[in-house]
């Protein structure tokens, strides 16, 4: 039976013909023409890697977060039972290891914990914002001469951190009603909807925190909702893995399994924020339809020219971008290949007239 390398060199058999279909029927269709633009982009962009840096700062500056705020649970809830048992019933109760401790009460505020867990937050929390705002402006193809300076890019980091830290503790807490479970369907749904317009509101502004001033706030919205949508069902999804997976696994067990879902929590939640940019560039500047196959479109080409001319570096370089056009090198090499004896299209076989001289 022959291969399927050796059937794609058979005379009349072409494997990639469903493809082409399908690429010809999604140019025609923006239903589909947007999210294959959205992965197209995503993929020129090279945003994989940058959702993968993005990730690995989340993960070291969990822990920092996580030390700061057992501290601060230590020091505010030391006089207050209630509260305390009304949070261990939460989320914070399916972490394990210091689940325990949390439902014993034997948790205790350091001031020295404190200290070291925000200072290491912080600095952890500024290479989140920071890789951020490089895939963003990645993503939107700003010129490396235009993007923000090392202090401009430090300071809105501390911006986001703050808003992040005050919003993710709500939104966390809110999707930790849907994952775990607790409450009847309609704390579930309220639950939901409120982690969903936090999400949305998260999103929004820091989307216009991180990008450039010339991008327009308008065009934030559709990124915005696409976010909001795919990190609150990836947080209902945390509550899900650590009620199910963590909360019934041995001590040992569970802290792999913590740490290996976090990972790809993480992971998710930033090619999540990276596609949502990709959203928003693809739809304000209508890049689509793309093509899958040559030729290639409008689109593509903008798409292309802008990538190149972010390599811009100071105010006096200039990139220009030309693309080769196939129909014109087809007719320059069939008048290569034209006999030196035979005349060119058009010419005469009479000789020319004699020019006049001054």
């Amino acid at each position: 039976m022959p291969s399927a390398a050796a059937l794609a060199t058979l005379p009349g058999v072409d494997l990639l013909r469903p493809l082409r279909a399908f690429d010809r029927f999604q140019q025609r269709h923006a239903v589909l023409a947007i999210p294959v633009a959205v992965l197209r982009k995503f993929s020129d962009d090279e945003a994989g890697p940058a959702a993968a840096l993005i990730a690995y700062y989340a993960f070291v500056s969990f822990f920092p977060l996580l030390l700061a705020f057992t501290s601060i649970l230590g020091f505010v809830l030391d006089n207050d039972p209630e509260l305390r048992n009304e949070i261990i019933d939460t989320t914070l109760a399916q972490i394990p290891v210091i689940g325990d401790q949390l439902r014993t009460g034997s948790l205790s505020g350091s001031g020295l914990a404190l200290v070291i867990g925000l200072a290491g937050a912080v600095f952890a929390g500024l290479g989140v914002t920071l890789a951020i705002q490089r895939a963003l402006n990645q993503v939107y193809a700003v010129p490396r001469r235009k993007r923000p300076d090392v202090v401009m890019s430090r300071v809105r980091g501390l911006a986001v951190l703050a808003l992040l830290g005050l919003i993710q503790i709500l939104t966390t807490a809110a999707s930790g009603l849907v994952g775990g479970g607790l409450g009847g369907p309609w704390t579930a749904t309220g639950g939901l909807g409120v982690s969903l317009v936090l999400n949305f509101v998260l999103f929004n502004v820091a989307f216009r925190l991180l990008l450039h001033p010339s991008v327009r706030t308008g065009e934030l919205w559709p990124g915005a909702c696409a976010a909001a949508v795919g990190w609150t069902a990836l947080q209902a999804l945390g509550g899900l893995y650590v009620s199910h997976v963590v909360a019934g696994a041995t001590t040992t067990y569970g802290t792999f399994a913590t740490v290996l879902g976090l990972i790809a929590w993480l992971y998710l939640g930033a090619r999540i924020v990276v596609l949502a940019a990709e959203v928003n560039t693809v739809i304000s500047r209508r890049l689509w339809p793309r093509s899958l196959f040559a030729p290639i479109l409008k689109a593509d080409r903008e798409t292309l020219t802008a990538i190149a001319k972010a390599g811009e570096v100071i105010d006096e370089q200039h990139i220009s971008v030309v693309f080769d056009d196939p129909a014109r090198e087809a007719q320059a090499g069939s008048s290569a290949a034209r006999s030196p004896d035979e005349p060119p299209s058009g010419a005469s076989d009479e000789p020319p007239a004699s020019s006049s001289r001054r």
